[in-house]
């Protein structure tokens, strides 16, 4: 009597990198449907008003939590592709500055943000307390968001010394918007316009991730 074993399916080091990099495509549609779907379902949140960090309050807070780890958990698999798929210029720091706003996101659900702007309902409108976890949020986002500047900037200067100048103009724009919306929150001492601003920036930095992962992707 014979029996016939399944066949064995190895991973080869390019399908792990092309997975790896296929995080940092779901990362930022993950991140931002989970963010407006809740910001459409809470009650009292205002998008204009309340940053996606206040989400991390209240009942559901566990929701934007959960979200924030996950979201970090897929940038740091999308930087090890992207170590991984990188050479020359820029190479090594491109991920580590990229992984560094993967870590920002994880200190950002241990450390939630602390209640303010009248959210969660029964906050007051002009609650300006700020917590031990409220301080370790701030640390967390200025290492996040200043990783994902650094990142841009790092991978302009890569796709430049490659020749690839349209993806290079891209990376630059995008660091030097998203750097601007963040200062201008920092600024804007809650101001809606400013509020606004730094969601589209927001949006606008996934959705770079995700463009050049699918772009170290489909050359991988």
């Amino acid at each position: 009597m014979t029996t016939t074993q399944a066949p064995v399916v190895r991973t080869t080091p390019r399908t792990t990198t092309r997975t790896l990099l296929t995080a940092g495509l779901v990362a930022g549609p993950l991140y931002t449907a989970v963010w407006l779907g809740q910001a459409a379902t809470r009650e009292g949140f205002d998008i204009t008003r309340h940053p996606a960090s206040l989400l991390a309050n209240g009942g559901p807070g566990w929701i934007q939590s959960v979200n924030f780890v996950l979201a970090a958990l897929l940038t740091v698999a999308a930087a090890v592709g992207l170590h991984r798929s990188m050479s020359g210029r820029g190479s090594r720091w491109a991920p580590r500055l990229l992984g560094a706003y993967g870590v920002g996101l994880l200190l950002a659900a241990i450390f939630p943000a602390d209640p303010g702007a009248g959210f969660p309902v029964g906050t007051p409108g002009d609650h300006a307390e700020i917590s031990a976890r409220g301080m370790g949020h701030f640390v967390a986002g200025t290492i996040g968001f200043t990783g994902l500047i650094a990142a841009c900037l790092v991978m302009a200067a890569y796709y430049r010394s490659t020749g690839q100048t349209g993806w290079a103009r891209y990376s630059t724009v995008t660091g030097v918007l998203f750097f601007g919306a963040f200062a201008g929150l920092m600024a804007g001492a809650g101001k809606p316009v400013t509020i606004t601003v730094f969601g589209v920036a927001v949006v606008l930095g996934w959705s770079w991730i995700a463009a050049i992962c699918a772009q170290h992707r489909r050359t991988t």
